[in-house]
């Protein structure tokens, strides 16, 4: 199958499953004006297809046509939806080898994410591969400690975007691991990491402040958890205040539920993230309450990827 076949036969279009994990009684209540519905994947690492019948625990899981089908079908039930990507996304399959990435970013295009972070793999086709297939994408990527400025990819990313849903101002910022003894010198370049926790509460005062968010979201590819000093979501969260949701990657944890962390000034964190190469959609349902201060979650879920 020569390239123009691949890409036109791998469309997102001709998928149809149904939704998986989530009642039909429960999106009915869901569908109100006061809800933000949040969907989002971490590490899915050049995931097109399903993991093959002899792929073991995770046979006939993932796929971005079938996350694609039940991304879609909430949207048709649900008028605010964010859906957002922790990073990853590049590097696992011979896609990757063939495409060099941008097969991963047309198809989540087509699946409208509304952002992303950078990982660590990323990287792996350097500098160079990065800002080759960012056309490709139709979504902004959101980084906050990476500094390009003396680099080719210098002004190609923001550090955090405003969305307006379900009447209120959600912040959205990125936050991305240290690369050096992770990536190849050669593939970052003159990118200069800038301290995570100094930065998260930068963009804090800003979303807060200024820019006078509801909600604040952090995108992270620190990783959820390490028994060193090493920076991870979980730190995050009890060091840096105002933080609403942690999304999180690079660790591949598959975690049932979002864990709530305790941070400075009395203030409640959530922590999720939903494994690796797309076998899980992530859930979570928050309501705005007129008066109250922050949102509630209504309810989370993590939705498996998998044949009906």
């Amino acid at each position: 199958m020569n390239r123009r076949d691949f890409l036109k036969h791998t469309s997102l279009g001709a998928a149809s499953l149904s939704l998986l994990g989530l009642s039909g009684p429960a999106l009915a209540r869901a569908a109100n004006g006061g809800r933000l519905v949040i969907l989002h994947t971490n590490d899915m690492h050049s995931r097109i297809e399903p993991f093959p019948d002899s792929g073991g625990e995770w046979a006939n899981m993932g796929g971005m046509a079938r996350r694609a089908t039940l991304i879609e079908q909430v949207r048709q039930q649900e008028p605010h939806v964010l859906l957002l990507d922790s990073g990853d996304v590049f590097q696992g399959t011979p896609y990757f080898n063939f495409f060099g990435g941008e097969l991963e970013f047309k198809l989540m295009s087509q699946m409208r994410y509304d952002a992303c972070t950078l990982g660590n793999h990323d990287f792996d086709n350097g500098l160079e591969g990065l800002k080759k297939q960012l056309p490709n994408a139709t979504f902004p990527f959101l980084v906050a400690n990476y500094d390009f400025s003396q680099t080719i990819l210098a002004g190609a990313f923001k550090p955090y975007k405003v969305f307006e849903k379900a009447g209120r101002r959600i912040g959205v910022f990125g936050i991305g691991i240290e690369m050096a003894g992770l990536v190849s010198d050669k593939n970052f370049g003159a990118t200069k990491y800038v301290d995570p926790v100094a930065t998260a509460q930068a963009m804090v005062r800003q979303l807060r402040g200024p820019e006078r968010c509801d909600m604040v979201i952090c995108l992270s590819h620190l990783g959820y958890k390490y028994e060193s000093a090493k920076i991870d979501d979980r730190k995050l969260a009890a060091q840096v205040g105002g933080i609403d949701l942690i999304l999180g990657g690079h660790t591949h944890t598959f975690m049932k539920q979002p864990e709530p962390i305790d941070g400075p000034a009395g203030h409640r964190t959530l922590i999720n993230q939903v494994g690796w190469s797309g076998i899980n959609l992530g859930r979570l349902d928050y309501v705005f309450e007129a008066g109250a201060r922050r949102p509630t979650v209504a309810s989370s879920a993590v939705v498996p990827v998998h044949t009906a």
